[in-house]
């Protein structure tokens, strides 16, 4: 396979490091929030400004937009998680729910889970907007989550180097990759058709697991310094890995191969560490946020 990459736009406004991306209202929208503490909306054909839609007095750290109930939900540095109501702005609100940071959003049918800087998870119901159930998985930041609906499984990954699956209805533990990596697991993603998990950590290696046997099918040094976020592909094909070396890299779904890789130099990409990805609907754009304050959108296709 032989992938072609077009850089389409850089979306700049942000005043700080921008550490999250959701998909918008509609599908050429996106959501972003920043070290600034802003949250920003932009239209993908028309990326030239954002809209501003709430502004935080801390660091966000992670973002989830509820489309069908009109809510952001975002962690910010402190544990705090604020639930902005996008149609009834007077409704927002801040929960201090963890201790510290709150380094990973997902939804979970009804709910929410958020994982923060203490070990804890937490489970939140959407309607009633309040914490439903609390469990701690470890004495170390929870940094990375991935809900898998086919399997009713969630992952976590852990600055204690592990990763846990959890029974997505129960919270129950099913099974933990004791010394998963050598370090802190900043990234953990379910294959959309296979049963496996990929993973990424601060010690830069690339990880496939077998959900099966729980065996490792591959590893490999996939970055010079820490994997920050993999994202797959609407269509499941390939996926994308970021990485504070301040490069992209697309890689082959079926046998973990490198495909691309996206730099500062030659590609016109970003200058520092590249935070976060988010692989957009329309047209398949593939989206970068970075420590330089800026996103880039990139046309990814096949040759």
């Amino acid at each position: 396979m032989i992938i072609k990459t077009t850089k389409i736009a850089q979306l700049t406004g942000h005043k700080a490091a921008i550490y999250a991306v959701a998909n918008g209202v509609k599908d050429q929208q996106l959501i972003s929030a920043a070290g600034e503490g802003w949250i920003v909306e932009w239209d993908l054909e028309a990326p030239e400004l954002g809209h501003l839609l709430a502004k935080i007095e801390a660091q966000v750290f992670s973002l989830c937009h509820l489309k069908k109930e009109g809510i952001i939900v975002a962690g910010n540095m402190h544990g705090g998680v604020h639930w902005v109501h996008l149609k009834i702005p007077e409704q927002t609100m801040n929960v201090q729910a963890h201790e510290k940071g709150v380094f990973g959003i997902c939804r979970v049918k009804d709910s929410i889970i958020t994982l923060g800087g203490q070990g804890k998870l937490c489970k939140w119901s959407i309607s009633e907007q309040r914490i439903t159930e609390s469990i701690f998985l470890s004495h170390q930041s929870l940094r990375s989550i991935d809900y898998s609906e086919e399997r009713s499984e969630i992952a976590v990954g852990s600055s204690d180097n592990n990763i846990y699956l959890l029974d997505a209805k129960t919270l129950g533990l099913k099974y933990q990759f004791t010394a998963a990596h050598d370090n802190s697991v900043f990234s953990v993603r379910f294959h959309p058709t296979q049963p496996v998990l990929i993973s990424g950590s601060r010690d830069a290696m690339l990880k496939v697991w077998d959900l099966e046997s729980k065996a490792i099918i591959s590893e490999q040094a996939a970055h010079w310094f820490t994997i920050n976020d993999i994202q797959f592909h609407p269509e499941g094909k390939y996926f994308a890995t970021a990485s504070r070396d301040k490069t992209i890299k697309i890689w082959d779904a079926k046998n973990y191969k490198l495909l691309k890789v996206l730099e500062s130099i030659r590609d016109y990409g970003h200058i520092n560490s590249v935070n976060h990805l988010h692989w957009s609907k329309h047209h398949y754009y593939l989206i970068s946020a970075s420590d330089d304050r800026s996103m880039m959108i990139w046309k990814i296709e096949e040759t």
